[in-house]
Parts: structure tokens; sequence; C-alpha cells
């Protein structure tokens, strides 16, 4: 069934409870949030772990996001890993001039990069208020869906609340995953934790994500 984008005022009271229980306002935000992260990825279940460190710029008013990290030995392998206008961006290079990967306009990863914001509103509460582009549903007292449709990509995640009422988890049924030289929709989860409060906004300082190859997800 379709959805079309809810004002603040349209927004079913338990996704504004949820808002403002993470410290968003409703009288003006801020354009974009901006993180700095560290932690280990790896792209897939059998490869080494490798450490990173990250900057993400998250739109408070739109479904666009930017991820910039570098990760390999000595940091010498940068990633751009976007969405903006509703168009995705990935760029792999190694010393700034080696192409590893490269994908444009391609539309499972658009739809992958609305996924990805919508899944991080966590650290981006303001935007649930002041994003009108977000289309949201109630599943149950703890349960909420929302979804976002950049140009020819849509995207939908599950978040699952905890006992305080904070964002627990997040679900995807179908966030593509570059497997060789396609994408393949794969089930996608993770986790966020270690709440802390920081200027005015309930944050998780932890979080965990990745696709489902197994029967197995977080719980």
């Amino acid at each position: 069934m379709a959805t079309s984008p809810q004002t603040a005022r349209e927004l079913p009271a338990e996704v504004c409870d949820l808002a403002l229980r993470l410290g968003a306002t409703g009288s003006s935000a801020s354009g974009s949030v901006i993180l700095k992260q560290r932690g280990v990825m790896r792209d897939r279940p059998a490869s080494r772990e490798m450490r990173f460190s990250a900057a993400e710029i998250i739109s408070v008013r739109s479904s666009e996001v930017e991820w910039r990290a570098a990760t390999g030995p000595f940091g010498c392998v940068s990633v751009v890993d976007a969405l903006r206008n509703g168009q995705a961006q990935l760029d792999v290079r190694v010393l700034g001039a080696f192409w590893i990967a490269r994908v444009r306009n391609s539309a499972a990863a658009a739809k992958g990069e609305v996924v990805r914001y919508l899944a991080e509103l966590a650290w981006a509460p303001d935007a649930i208020l002041h994003n009108s582009s977000l289309a949201w549903s109630v599943i149950d007292g703890r349960t909420l869906r929302v979804s976002a449709a950049e140009k020819a990509a849509r995207g939908e995640v599950e978040f699952r609340l905890d006992q305080k009422g904070l964002i627990s988890t997040v679900f995807a049924r179908d966030r593509p995953r570059k497997e060789g030289k396609s994408f393949v929709e794969r089930p996608w989860c993770g986790r966020f934790y270690d709440y802390r409060q920081h200027q005015d906004r309930w944050l998780p300082f932890a979080g965990e994500v990745g696709w489902i190859l197994v029967s197995n997800c977080i719980n």
C-alpha cells in the first residue's frame, strides 16, 4: 500500500513522542548532523575486519547522507558513500588515485542509501519532525515503520523501541547488497545502544549493522 509524506502535524502521536523523547525540537532545526565515527567493518563474513575512521553528514530536512571513511593500512583506502538528490555515489580508492570500486546512476544503490538514511534517524532525531518526505506508520506500541522515496528509489525500515522508548533495533527486508557486478536484495538489520545526552539530544554512541546471510538476526 502506498504511503504519502507527512508533515509534523500529521505524524502519529507515537512518532512525535519518539522524536521529543530523543530531544528533537519542533520549532527549528539545523540543516544537518555531523558525526565522527570509529569502528571495524568487513565486506564478507569470512574476510578480515578492517578498522576505519569516518565523518558523516546526515540531512535533517531531506533524505540525503554522506559518509567519508579512511581504512586499510595507514588509512590508504578512502571511501565515499552518499545519497544526494536521489542519486547514489560509491567511490573506493587507494592512495586517492586508484579506483577499487565506483557506482553511479544505480537505482539499487540509491535504494540502499535510502535505507541507510532511514536507519540512521537514531542519530538525527530532528529529521523525524522536519523531513517531510518521510512516511510513518505504527505497527504496535514498540514498533514503528518509516519509508521514503527518492526518484526511482524507495526504502523502508522498521524500528523496535526498548523499554525506555529509545530506538533499539532496525530492520529492512530488502536492502540491496553489492555482490560481484550486481546488487542482490537481502534482509538487513542493526542495533543501537550506549545512549548518552549530547547537545540536548539522546543519541546512541554505539551501533552495529549488517546484512542477514544466515537465518539469525539481532533481537
